[in-house]
């Protein structure tokens, strides 16, 4: 079992826009000393409920300040972005790091970011499938052209060639947030391992995991491929001696993150989006996942492990909202959650 950070880099009511950003590079730091296999990082742009606007900016980053940890991006909206960029970004971090960067990629939503950065409804509704190709060939061919609906240009080398790493890997890894069964389907029959949400408990997830085996297995992969895929579960963790404390700690801090953060998201085309009301969503989000003393924080991640068939998790530990409590919380994970996993 690997067990990784979700870092979101949220920010919390009463807080400016830098300290959670210091908060995010401090808990990968301290995520690596504590022993945790990776971090991951999320993306959003104009809204507080992530004050990250480029995941793999902030990967190359924190790349730069660790020496052993896995860091990931979870994920890079693709609609916003192109994906020629993105595959030489990836690339580029996959060749001098070792091979320790991940590249999530996700569809997003029907966010305003799609107007400001020119990419329109139709990237979000329509293109994913196509963006999501031409950067798996760029990842994966030594030269590349595009004729499709949306990218069309001449054949180009590709520069660096990610195959070249001096590690086994022939390329990043890349992972697809996926939510619904057409997502499911896309990265099944792409052999693409899924990051499946913290709002979604195990049956769902466990669902989710045997959707994407049939289709993968409807497209001829191999059983070693179809039964051994890296899929990624996110979720929360906090810690306590006591249960009550630990949610507690929760419920005083996230429902006013989530009101401010939620509540910030406009549609690119003013169509109304139903939010999660933050308190039932903290109260959904304390059941689902390990948040308690460390033995029911471990027996909450074997249990989903067991249930689903997922052995990798990207877990938030900063719910709190404060620095040295999300510290210590890493802490505890690495030192009482991971040693009874072991």
């Amino acid at each position: 079992m690997r067990v990784g950070s979700f870092v979101l880099a949220a920010q919390f009511p009463g807080q400016g826009q830098g300290e959670p950003l210091h908060r995010a590079v401090r808990s990968a730091e301290v995520a690596e000393e504590a022993g945790l296999d990776s971090v991951w990082l999320a993306e959003h742009h104009f809204v507080p409920y992530g004050t990250c606007p480029s995941a793999v900016t902030l990967a190359a980053l924190l790349l730069g300040r660790t020496r052993r940890i896995r860091v990931g991006t979870a994920v890079s909206v693709l609609p916003a972005t192109h994906p020629v960029a993105l595959g030489e970004q990836a690339a580029l971090l996959h060749l001098t790091s070792g091979g320790r960067f991940s590249l999530g990629v996700g569809r997003g939503g029907p966010w305003v970011d799609l107007e400001v950065f020119g990419a329109g409804l139709e990237a979000y509704e329509r293109g994913f499938p196509e963006s999501l190709d031409l950067l798996m060939r760029w990842l994966r061919e030594p030269s590349v052209s595009a004729d499709g609906e949306r990218f069309r240009f001449r054949e180009v080398p590709v520069v660096p060639r990610p195959s070249e790493s001096l590690t086994d890997a022939p390329g990043p890894e890349v992972v697809v947030a996926c939510t619904s069964p057409a997502s499911v389907r896309l990265a099944a029959e792409r052999g693409l391992p899924m990051l499946l949400g913290m709002h979604v408990g195990d049956e769902e997830k466990a669902e989710m995991v045997g959707l994407w085996q049939r289709h993968a297995q409807d497209c001829g992969r191999p059983w070693e491929e179809v039964y051994g895929a890296a899929h990624v579960s996110a979720g929360v963790c906090q810690i306590a001696d006591r249960r009550a404390d630990a949610a507690e700690a929760l419920l005083k801090s996230m429902p006013g993150w989530l009101r401010q953060g939620l509540d910030a998201h406009v549609t690119v085309d003013g169509r109304a989006r139903q939010m999660r009301d933050p308190l039932a969503y903290t109260e959904l989000l304390c059941g689902l996942h390990p948040v308690g003393t460390p033995r029911l924080c471990a027996d909450r991640l074997s249990a989903t492990s067991e249930r689903t068939g997922i052995t990798r998790f990207a877990l938030l530990a900063e719910g709190s909202g404060d620095l040295a409590a999300t510290e210590d919380n890493l802490r505890r994970l690495g030192t009482e959650v991971l040693s009874q996993l072991r």
